[in-house]
């Protein structure tokens, strides 16, 4: 079985995809981090995310250890990752990585911004996550403030605008709600309403 969660930035897709791994006994993929250690990977040689040729470069050499590096979810580096997921290139050397993820035995969950429409087109089920541009900012600056990398909210509306421009704008798998994705609003969710309504619209697509 294999489950895709899409969803811009901040949605709740994350924490609702784990919690879906954990229920139905499935593998789980953040392909973001993958973006995330290809732009910190960017920042550690120098290079600006916006150098496409090195952002291919790392997308297909960037060191594995980079995945649990403390600074790979910090503001900074998200805003490089979203850079850096619009070069083609990247997105062409990543993908082979998260359709094997997909494929393995036992089946998997995957979110991100294109898994529905480019990973795993013929998945089982889709959802896709969405909230207000404000509850995602007050969402990433409580996780900022928690990880000790306190920003001010309008500073993180205004990143998540400009990612929300650069994912749907982008001429390589833009975001975008897949024809037979579910669509599930967490504005007004806590996690626990909007886990239980996700692993009923994932049931009744299984159905």
């Amino acid at each position: 079985m294999i489950i895709a969660v899409d969803g811009p930035a901040a949605s709740g897709k994350g924490t609702i995809a784990r919690a879906l791994g954990r229920h139905f006994g499935l593998a789980h993929l953040d392909t973001g981090k993958l973006y995330r250690a290809v732009g910190l990977a960017l920042r550690l040689q120098g290079h600006p995310p916006d150098d496409a040729v090195e952002a291919a470069r790392a997308a297909v050499a960037f060191d594995e250890a980079l995945l649990d590096d403390p600074d790979l979810m910090s503001a900074v580096n998200a805003a490089s990752a979203s850079i850096v997921s619009a070069h083609p290139a990247v997105r062409a050397a990543l993908l082979d990585r998260q359709r094997r993820f997909a494929e393995r035995p036992g089946g998997a969950v995957l979110d991100g911004r294109d898994i529905g429409t480019v990973i795993a087109p013929h998945a089982d089920a889709k959802l896709f996550v969405t909230a207000s541009p404000q509850c995602r900012a007050l969402r990433r600056a409580a996780e900022l403030a928690r990880a000790g990398l306190p920003q001010p909210l309008d500073a993180v509306l205004a990143d998540i605008a400009a990612r929300d421009a650069r994912d749907t704008q982008r001429a390589t798998a833009p975001l975008t709600r897949a024809a037979d994705a579910a669509l599930l609003d967490t504005t007004d969710l806590g996690i626990e309403a909007a886990v239980a309504r996700a692993i009923a619209l994932v049931e009744a697509g299984l159905s």
